[in-house]
């Protein structure tokens, strides 16, 4: 990729966009007003708001490696509070992805010297999970539904969440769990019964 060639997109793309809609950008710049926030995974081949088919200022997005919402990681709970307290989004969408190379790196006994903390929350997907995951012979479709089940706990870790609890609380705000099919380009909702996860959890994890 030319870095030179970027700008020269990016004023092909300004000048398309004004075009279009005279007043895009500074319509744009009058604020934001997402009705989701989404946790997805850095991997440069799934974009968010693309693969959605949502504009600019439509979607609040965090990414970073295989999709995590660890409370220990300030980022990701900032983003959190701000998108839950501030913004005000109406849902929170966990989004991982097959063939996802955090989560296949987690599944290797290999020492990835920095990666190793952020991977151990993976891995510790798949201790809590060993039971099913181990029974599964076929090592792709055990790596797929690992995929999945990660999905899974990062959205418990978001109903854990001092923030989520008290939306849920005072108005309607839903979580939901997708996977993305790089192979097809299909989202897939996983159905996640949150009403029997929570009532697994509440009496640990609740907050008021």
């Amino acid at each position: 990729m030319d870095i030179a060639r970027i700008f020269e997109n990016n004023e092909t793309w300004v000048q398309q966009k004004i075009h279009v809609e005279p007043d895009y950008f500074s319509d744009l710049s009058k604020g934001q007003t997402p009705d989701i926030l989404y946790i997805g995974c850095s991997d440069s081949r799934v974009s968010a708001e693309e693969l959605m088919g949502v504009s600019p200022g439509e979607v609040f997005v965090l990414r970073n490696i295989a999709n995590m919402v660890p409370n220990t990681d300030l980022s990701v709970m900032s983003v959190v509070n701000y998108a839950v307290l501030h913004l005000k989004v109406k849902h929170i969408v966990v989004c991982g992805h097959y063939y996802c190379g955090g989560v296949q790196a987690a599944m290797q006994s290999e020492d990835l010297g920095i990666l190793n903390p952020w991977l151990r929350n993976i891995r510790d997907v798949y201790r809590m999970h060993r039971e099913e995951l181990n029974a599964i012979q076929d090592e792709e479709q055990r790596y797929k539904r690992l995929v999945e089940l990660n999905v899974e706990e990062q959205c418990i870790n978001v109903l854990k969440t001092a923030e989520v609890q008290q939306a849920r609380r005072d108005r309607d705000i839903t979580i939901h769990g997708w996977v993305f099919d790089v192979h097809s380009g299909k989202l897939i909702d996983l159905q996640i019964d949150f009403i029997k996860v929570l009532e697994n959890i509440k009496e640990i994890y609740r907050l008021d």
